[in-house]
Parts: structure tokens; sequence; C-alpha cells
């Protein structure tokens, strides 16, 4: 019986599709009970959110959620497996009885054997154009796996032996699509579409909001991070968190040629680097985020909570009497976690006009928000 389905997102924005989502679950499990782990200020992709974190939370909370917990800055920035590592991690110590996921090639079968092979998820598209190749996965594995199938892997590595069970929902739009076409738009058109100033009105609850505000990128902070990339000393670094095999040398010879972000960053792809992963390295300036305190960061044992309705207070009641690590307040994150994720919090503010930088970082310590929603008066 499944009461509790935990859900991984970004909601980078919140948007029908992810709408769809929770809804789909709960026909195929009718649980009672959603708890979304959903990335903070900034993206897997290696990008600031669109819009601040608790904006999104909210949203979510207003359409079908009921919990939001925060995955942790380190985790977020970081390849697949650690994305997923992270994310589960958290859901198994809230006691969810099901992982809901969105997949691509809808697939659930193929997808868990992948996942039983020793394979590295975050090297499949490596994998796949060296020929590799698994028994009864052929179809999937002879095309390019998109984003969600691979994150699904993940979660599916993750999941093993655990009890918990994984809930695929087949997507309705591709991730990497730019343009809408249909009901549901993916994150990346609805971006695309904010950047082109058009109305996103049919996509997202969130139209309102995003219309009026400042959507950040990794564009603005270029004279900044190319600064630092020509100016610091090659062992500095290389002691940031991500900075490897020599991407030090790699990036600062990119910024001595490209005063433009774009340019420098198309320059600055290979075969080795993707796109993603050099906005990923080049977070750890902003953040000043380093290897070694990274490798000192104790087991992630709790839960904060960005925000909740009244189903879900009710749910964080009953989790006190189990003595669950949960962290409503920003000081009652374990320190060595605090202080990385108030330097993200300083870094994500950074993108804004003074007074709105001042809330986000008031906004960041005042703790878990409650969503009333309008059935509950």
């Amino acid at each position: 019986m499944i009461h509790t389905v935990g859900i991984v997102a970004e909601y980078n924005p919140f948007h029908t599709g992810h709408i769809y989502q929770i809804q789909e679950t709960k026909k195929k499990t009718g649980a009672g009970l959603f708890i979304a782990v959903m990335s903070g200020n900034f993206v897997q992709r290696g990008e600031p959110a669109c819009i601040d974190k608790y904006s999104r939370a909210k949203a979510a909370l207003s359409s079908g959620i009921d919990v939001v917990l925060e995955l942790p800055y380190i985790y977020c920035i970081q390849s697949a497996s650690a994305f997923a590592h992270g994310a589960v991690t958290i859901l198994k110590q809230a006691g969810v009885d099901a992982i809901s996921f969105g997949s691509e090639c809808g697939d659930l079968e193929n997808l868990k054997e992948i996942a039983d092979t020793p394979v590295n998820p975050d090297h499949l598209h490596m994998s796949l154009k060296q020929g590799m190749s698994f028994p009864k996965a052929y179809s999937l594995l002879t095309s390019e796996m998109m984003p969600n199938d691979i994150l699904a892997v993940c979660y599916l590595k993750e999941l093993q032996n655990s009890g918990i069970e994984p809930v695929l929902i087949p997507r309705t739009t591709n991730y990497l699509d730019e343009t809408a076409d249909g009901p549901v738009a993916s994150a990346m058109a609805i971006r695309r579409m904010l950047k082109d100033l058009h109305d996103v009105s049919a996509y997202t609850p969130m139209a309102e909001q995003l219309a009026k505000a400042h959507v950040p990128s990794m564009e603005q902070m270029w004279p900044y991070l190319r600064l630092f990339l020509l100016t610091a000393p090659r062992e500095y670094l290389a002691s940031l968190f991500l900075f490897s095999e020599g991407i030090e040398n790699h990036l600062a010879a990119c910024a001595a040629q490209y005063a433009d972000w774009n340019l420098f960053l198309n320059a600055a792809v290979t075969p080795r680097y993707t796109a993603s992963r050099i906005r990923r390295t080049l977070l750890q300036v902003l953040t000043q985020t380093t290897k070694a305190e990274v490798s000192k960061l104790p087991p992630l044992d709790y839960i904060h909570v960005l925000g909740f309705n009244e189903k879900g207070q009710k749910w964080l009641h009953d989790c006190r009497k189990k003595e669950m690590h949960i962290a409503s307040r920003f000081a009652d994150i374990p320190y060595p976690y605090r202080t990385m994720e108030y330097r993200a919090s300083l870094a994500y503010a950074s993108f804004f006009e003074e007074q709105q930088r001042r809330d986000l970082l008031k906004q960041e310590i005042g703790g878990a928000q409650r969503v009333t929603l309008s059935s509950e008066g």
C-alpha cells in the first residue's frame, strides 16, 4: 500500500507538466501525501534558478505537493548520480513508500536493466557512443539517452534493496525542447519564452510572478568569473570543488580569449567537458566551495523544510515524534552544510538589486513557509 510518494524536482519553473506528473502519480498509486525534494537556488544545469526556491516551493504546494524539502547545494550542482544520491537519501529519511519520476523512454523494465549493470550512469552518453549495449535494453541503448532517463537510472540504482517502489510517468515533452507545442511545455522552453518576453500563462501557474521577476543568468556574472579565472593562482583554482583534470588551465585559456559569455562557453565545450559541467564548475568560483570542505561534510542525516500545507504540517508533526532530524529553521541545518548553503544564498542574491538581495537573504534565514489552500479556509 502506497501512502506517501516522493518526487525529485527542480521546478525551474513549476509548470503544467509537473502538475500532470502529480496527477498521474496519484492515479497510479492512490497516495495521500506528496513530498518533493527540490533543488535550491542553483540547479543541476549549473545555473541560477529562474526564480527563487521559496517561490517555486509555494507554487508546488499550491498544486498538489504537501511538503517541499530542499536538496542541499552540494548535491544540486553535481552530476546525475550525486544528484540522485542526495535526493533519494532525503526521501529515504522521510520514509516514503514510492518515488515518482519522469522518463522519455517510458520503459521501466529497460531502465531497471541498465540500473542493474555496473556502468556509471554519468558516463552513459560516452559508453553508448563507444558501442556499449545491454541485453533486452538494445532498443533504448542504441539511441542517445535523454536526461530524465539517465536520472531515472540513477534513482533506480539508489533504490535497490530499499523497499521503495519506483513509479514511472512517461514525459509528454522532451526535456531539451526549446519550443512549446501543445498544452505542456518543457521548463527549458518556458525559460526561453521568458527570455524572449513571450506570454507563458498557458504553461505555468507562476506566469504572473515570472513576468515581474528578474531572471538571473550566468552571463551576468561572467565579468567577475573571467577576472577570477585570469587572476587567481592556478593552485587555488585547482583546490575548488569540481576543478579537476586540469580544467582550470582550459577555462583560463578560454577566458583570456573571450569577453562574451556565450562565446566563452562554446569555446570551452569539448568532448570531455559538457556545457553543464563547465557551468557547474564555475559555480564553485561564485560560492568559493573547496574540495577540502566537501570532503569533511558529515553524512546527510537531516531534511530541510522549505514549505508545507496543512496536510504536510500534520506529517511533520508526526515525524517529530519519531525523532527525525527536521530542519524547519535555517539555524537547524548542521553547521558544515549551513555555511555552504549560506554562501550559495549570498551568491544567488548577488544576481539581484540591493533590496531584493536583502529580502532573499532574510527569507533564507526566516524558515519554512506554510501555504494555506483555499479549501483549508
